[in-house]
């Protein structure tokens, strides 16, 4: 094995790390949104090597400094966070190519190099996060991605100011999230003398009973829950998606919140498991309960907004709802679903949140009047938004409908057949807030004084469908997706039996 193909798993962290600071040197708007594209390329070919490499041939175990585990910090690679690592990277190589006509508009010219410096540090926590197998380098990283993502929210207020309220917004909630985190792990660490993972898996099994460990439970599952803006903790996330220039709203509503739902999951079914009392009692009792109220209420909240980074944040609310609601399954079927839904959401949501980018683009704007009409003069920016509406609902042949099918089957597998039908029945609830789109687009007369409007640029359009044709390619072949989580699900249940 060659020395570079050795130190592939620290090059996924270390070359976004080194490269975010060589953007704030970089003058102009061109060559520091050229190298972020770059380093987001190469990151996305290292997880793609990743995940081949795990497939094929089991976990991969990095020793920084050669200092074996658990003393030493590990980078640990296995078929779950491979597969987020490549959601990331990959939405990352996506968004970047869209940027640069979107970042010229909303973002000062003079920040561009800041800019993509806080860009690269929000994808170096992101990934970091992932990666590592210490549970205080996943605060850490926390830290750099959302102390990143603050400042990349805060620059949409050259559009508008309250996204510096938004940002500050998120800083404080943020701060309460990742403090109740590392309160969470220092109690495990104090009762387990570890912080590797897999490390503190083995020590903790005979501690089940220990109240420090069903405290560090607790709080980092709540610490979590902000993070990843779980019902009723996502007050944050709508006014976040809201004012964030486009392009941040695209990278961070695709990626973080699905960081934040693998921490949960590492936690979950590595450190913990479902053979725990209390996980049982915590998936019947907190989770599928906050995950069906969020299914309704985040959908019916999407239904009576104006703004449509608003409707589609709130829209994210209750998909992360389908999410918590795969792992309160608590089987196999539910499971897959949950990691199906982490890819199959960042597909979705990354590319409505690029089509509003190339109407905020246009016409400055994207309020439900200010669109109508515009379906006609935004042809394929708007057939985009319905294609990917259809996966939001989860019209067959789309990702969204396997998603919700695994989810189905796990509720029946449990023989709760409610929610089964309460899953149904939020769908539809999906297709109002859609409809409402479509109908203002097509249907709407455009307002008074607007002028002919042009479609988006190429360069915005192209990375746009790409997304949108992924939506239907991985909802008609889905066996790559739903092998990997499979195995996930049935390796995370496994462990935990």
């Amino acid at each position: 094995m060659s020395l570079l193909s050795e130190h592939i798993p620290v090059l996924q962290v270390a070359v976004p790390l080194l490269s975010a600071p060589l953007c704030s040197l970089l003058r102009g708007v061109r060559l520091p949104w050229l190298l972020a594209l770059a380093v987001s390329w190469f990151a996305f070919a290292i997880s793609i090597l990743l995940l081949i490499q795990v497939m094929d041939s089991g976990d991969i175990s990095y020793h920084m400094g050669n200092w074996a585990p658990p003393f030493g910090i590990e980078y640990r690679v296995d078929v779950i966070n491979a597969f987020v690592l490549l959601i990331i990277s990959g939405i990352s190589a996506v968004a970047l190519p869209y940027a640069r006509l979107s970042v010229a508009h909303e973002v000062d010219p003079r920040r561009h190099g800041q800019f993509y410096t806080a860009y690269l540090l929000c994808l170096t926590g992101l990934l970091g996060v992932t990666i590592t197998g210490d549970a205080f380098n996943i605060f850490v990283f926390l830290e750099i991605s959302s102390l990143s993502a603050y400042v990349l929210i805060a620059a949409g207020a050259r559009q508008d100011r309250r996204a510096l309220t938004a940002a500050y917004n998120y800083l404080v909630l943020g701060t309460v999230g990742a403090t109740f985190f590392v309160i969470g792990v220092g109690l495990l660490y104090m009762v387990t003398g570890t912080l590797n993972i897999a490390d503190l898996a083995e020590r903790i099994r005979p501690l089940a009973d220990n109240r420090a460990v069903q405290a560090g439970f607790a709080f980092i599952i709540i610490g979590m829950g902000l993070k990843l803006a779980m019902f009723p903790m996502h007050t944050w996330l709508p006014n976040a998606y809201t004012y964030a220039p486009s392009t941040v709203t695209v990278f961070l509503a695709s990626t973080a919140t699905k960081v934040s739902v693998y921490v949960v999951l590492r936690f979950l079914f590595t450190v913990f498991g479902p053979a725990y009392g209390f996980v049982g009692l915590t998936f019947e009792y907190i989770f599928l309960p906050l995950a069906i109220l969020a299914m309704f209420i985040g959908s019916t909240a999407a239904i009576y907004q104006t703004n449509l980074k608003r409707l589609f944040a709130y829209s994210s609310v209750a998909q992360l709802g389908y999410i918590v609601l795969g792992i309160a399954l608590g089987n196999i079927a539910g499971l897959t679903a949950t990691v199906l839904h982490l890819f199959n959401h960042a597909l979705m949501k990354g590319a409505l949140f690029m089509a509003l980018g190339c109407v905020a683009l246009r016409i400055g704007a994207v309020s439900i009047n200010g669109v109508r009409g515009l379906g006609r003069e935004m042809p394929w920016t708007f057939a985009a938004i319905a294609g990917a509406g259809l996966s939001l609902i989860g019209v067959p042949s789309t990702v969204g409908f396997i998603s919700k099918w695994y989810l189905i089957l796990g509720a029946l597998e449990n023989s709760w057949w409610p929610v089964a039908l309460l899953i149904v029945a939020s769908s539809l609830l999906a297709v109002i807030y859609v409809w409402k789109i479509i109908e203002a687009a097509y249907f709407g007369v455009a307002p008074e004084g607007r002028g002919p409007v042009a479609e988006a640029p190429l360069e915005m359009l192209a990375p746009l469908w790409l997304m949108v044709v992924a939506n239907f390619y991985f909802g008609i072949d889905a066996d790559l997706t739903t092998s990997v989580a499979g195995k996930v699900a049935a390796t995370f249940l496994g462990s935990g039996s």
